[in-house]
């Protein structure tokens, strides 16, 4: 009994660290918390009502991660994404995104083909509309979905994980009304050669979507 305890003690800890980390790195990445913004211990575990311990873990976690800076004596401050890591990111997923593509023309199922077709038509119907929240909540669907079509957790995994890092910024690339458009016409010729297994043109197709999308980034200055 007292093992049984104990390990649902460290289960319920970890938990909750990895929801208290979780909550602050997504308040970052999405802007929340401001480049070079302190945070305090205590405020973030007032404002997210735990104890200091799991968000001292979490700060920590999220330092090894380049996301936060802690100073000794000091705490904590927010590092964010910088400029170059944006381009960084956006390169490194363009080559591993067509990775993705090309193993979903071996591994995708008929019924994620149907639900990408449906995003499809409604990310047409929303970009015409100039509806740009509703467009990223789609292109985060669209995304999500296509990597699970890969077959890969590990792919799947590492893409989620660059798709998340640049949240704030896809928010401001599809607010454009002529990139939103485009990107929607992108996506269909994707799912097209996927759907017909043309994996070479599939993977072209998707690496040239994320050049696009750096090539979008330079002329917004961003």
């Amino acid at each position: 009994m007292e093992e049984l305890n104990l390990q649902k003690e460290i289960a319920d800890r970890y938990s909750l660290r990895g929801r208290v980390y979780n909550s602050i790195r997504d308040k970052i990445l999405s802007g929340d918390y401001h480049e070079s913004e302190e945070l305090r211990e205590n405020t973030v575990a007032t404002e997210l009502g735990v104890s200091r311990t799991p968000v001292r873990e979490a700060l920590r976690q999220l330092e090894l991660e380049g996301l936060v800076s802690i100073t000794p004596n000091k705490g904590a401050t927010v590092t964010g994404i910088t400029k170059k890591d944006i381009h960084d990111i956006y390169t490194i997923r363009s080559y591993l995104e067509g990775l993705c593509a090309r193993w979903a023309c071996e591994n995708i199922t008929n019924a994620q083909i149907e639900a990408l077709e449906e995003i499809l038509y409604l990310s047409d119907f929303h970009a015409r509309r100039s509806h740009f929240d509703q467009m990223v909540e789609l292109d985060n669907k669209f995304h999500d979905l296509l990597y699970k079509a890969s077959g890969s957790k590990i792919l799947n995994h590492v893409l989620s994980d660059f798709h998340q890092y640049v949240e704030r910024v896809r928010k401001i690339t599809l607010s454009r009304p002529y990139r939103a458009e485009q990107s929607s016409k992108e996506h269909a010729a994707i799912v097209l050669a996927i759907k017909e297994r043309d994996k070479a043109k599939a993977e072209a197709l998707a690496h040239e979507h994320m050049m696009n999308t750096i090539k979008n980034l330079t002329e917004q200055g961003l």
